[in-house]
């Protein structure tokens, strides 16, 4: 994956115990269900988009990608919560998952 955001950078460094309890909080919630690794990325590629978080949106695309999703199966799952979220919050999320396939970041 990509470098990670700042800010996440920073928590990791400020807070390390919290961070691992974090990190495997997140793993024991993955491991709880038969879903696989890229339905899950998806997953939260909508969440983060519900969310309007544009980090969050361009680290789940790079993992979606990473779990082997494509940029059409991302530009989908980001385009199904267009009557839920609204077609401004679809539009940034659509356009944020873009710059993050294209840069690479």
């Amino acid at each position: 994956m990509g470098q990670l955001p700042k800010p996440y950078q920073q928590f990791r460094t400020n807070y390390p115990q919290v961070y691992k309890a974090y990190e495997q909080l997140g793993e024991a919630a993955a491991n709880a269900g038969p879903l696989d690794a890229k339905t899950r990325e998806l997953i939260r590629l909508g969440m983060s988009a519900a969310n309007k978080s544009e980090s969050a949106v361009k680290s789940h695309t790079h993992r979606a990608l990473e779990a082997g999703a494509t940029s059409e199966e991302i530009e989908h799952t980001l385009l199904l919560g267009i009557n839920t979220l609204g077609f401004s919050t679809i539009m940034a999320a659509i356009t944020w998952a873009k710059a993050a396939v294209t840069a690479g970041v």
